[in-house]
């Protein structure tokens, strides 16, 4: 057999590993080290299983991640996004569907403070899902919302997806961090109008709640709200300002994250230890998950896979615009079986080669990408953010309903898609100011 056909049997039984329900890390790992030997020497094989785990473990960048996760738990532990979400479904009362709307824009405010998906989806789901309950508010709507909107926590930076793809594309994480900004708002207000819409052509999907607060009240919200823009400033604002690098920010991000509970004296032991556990169990998977995708990479550089299937997708078209719809129909359709991380891994090393040989800026492809794992993170039967909102909510709204609900969320997240793809400037225009 060619190096080639080796690679493709590869890919096969890789897929034929997931099917069977293998952990994606573990797949990655058994497939390449198989492959490798098989090209090369069995020597040749453990060389680079004994090496590339050290390497890429020992890469300063990574240490973003459990920094940021660590944030994104204790926000979640300490009870850092109740305010944000009382502030605005107060100003948004008089809107039809108010308080779908108020999630939206409280999942996407910490979402900023986290950088999270999970996180954002698991503490939205104990605060805004059971008040749209209380409201009246249609079962679907009031998990799908939730649901749909956490994914902004992949889009709004700091984002860990970001991270990762900025280290396996060797891109700009703080040029990834601001260019998510713009498609993040974007994605939040295409939702908004989405919901505004439906509410007030079906009142009872979501019925008017009206609530008269006094100004000392309001007063009381919105100094409720100042966790965030402490942690988004002191974030984004030392990363865009110089301050420290996007990898330095992780752990500032964390120890601000400390220092707010602590004032708001919801620093509890238990919610410390939790955050730590979570942290660990996290940081754990994808980094397995990323030693699992450096040997993949490896395995199909040797096989010269990824140039054939550069070769054969510029045939068929070299339009950049025809080859992300191609490879965004791949995502889709991946995306349905595979978790966002595990898929934004599995297939960098295949499809970088494509985008570089059609000369794609990685940035504006990045963020494109990013969207397409937010789509994932929906869609089942693998849609991670379902199965952690029916986890938080105890089972009280059925999976089905909530499937529902996000399938209009899915809609909107398709013409968001379509606009990024169309107008590049809407993720490029920040990155070219900082350049």
């Amino acid at each position: 057999m060619t190096n080639l056909e080796i690679g493709w049997t590869g890919v096969g039984v890789l897929f034929a590993l997931l099917a069977m329900r293998m952990s994606i890390g573990a797949a990655l790992m058994i497939v390449s080290f198989v492959g490798i030997t098989v090209m090369l020497n069995l020597q040749a094989a453990l060389g680079i299983v004994s090496a590339m785990p050290f390497n890429l473990i020992g890469d300063w960048s990574l240490t973003a991640i459990p920094m940021f996760l660590f944030m994104g738990f204790v926000a979640a532990n300490t009870g850092l996004t109740a305010g944000a979400f009382d502030l605005l479904r107060v100003l948004l009362s008089r809107v039809p569907g108010g308080l779908a709307s108020a999630s939206v824009g409280a999942c996407g405010l910490f979402a900023a403070a986290s950088g999270s998906s999970i996180a954002t989806t698991a503490a939205m789901a104990r605060i805004a899902v059971p008040e749209m309950l209380r409201a009246k508010y249609h079962p679907s709507l009031a998990t799908g919302v939730v649901a749909a909107s956490g994914t902004l926590g992949s889009l709004i930076p700091p984002s860990i997806l970001m991270v990762l793809y900025g280290i396996f594309t060797e891109q700009s994480i703080g040029q990834l961090f601001v260019a998510g900004l713009i498609p993040g708002v974007l994605s939040a207000f295409v939702y908004m109008a989405m919901i505004t819409t439906r509410s007030a052509l079906q009142p009872d999907l979501a019925p008017p709640v009206r609530r008269r607060v006094d100004r000392a009240e309001l007063g009381r919200l919105v100094l409720s709200v100042w966790p965030f823009p402490v942690l988004v400033l002191g974030v984004l604002g030392g990363i865009f300002g110089g301050f420290f690098t996007p990898t330095e920010a992780g752990a500032v991000g964390a120890f601000l994250a400390l220092c707010v509970a602590l004032l708001r004296g919801s620093l509890t032991l238990d919610a410390l230890k939790t955050a730590i556990r979570q942290t660990t169990l996290a940081t754990s998977s994808i980094f397995f998950l990323s030693i699992g995708a450096v040997m993949f990479t490896r395995y199909m550089g040797l096989s010269g896979v990824p140039g054939y299937l550069a070769d054969a997708m510029l045939a068929v078209s070299d339009n950049q615009i025809v080859i992300i719809l191609m490879i965004a129909m791949l995502f889709i359709v991946l995306g349905m079986v595979i978790d966002s991380i595990g898929l934004i891994l599995l297939t960098l090393p295949v499809l970088l080669p494509v985008l570089e040989a059609a000369d794609v800026n990685l940035i504006w492809f990045g963020i494109i990408c990013i969207k397409l794992l937010e789509i994932g993170l929906v869609t089942p039967p693998v849609g991670l953010n379902l199965y952690v909102l029916h986890s938080a909510l105890s089972g009280e709204v059925k999976l089905r309903d909530i499937i529902s609900g996000t399938s209009w969320f899915i809609a909107m997240d398709i013409v968001t898609l379509l606009l990024l793809i169309a107008f590049p400037a809407i993720s490029l225009f920040l990155p070219s100011l900082m350049q």
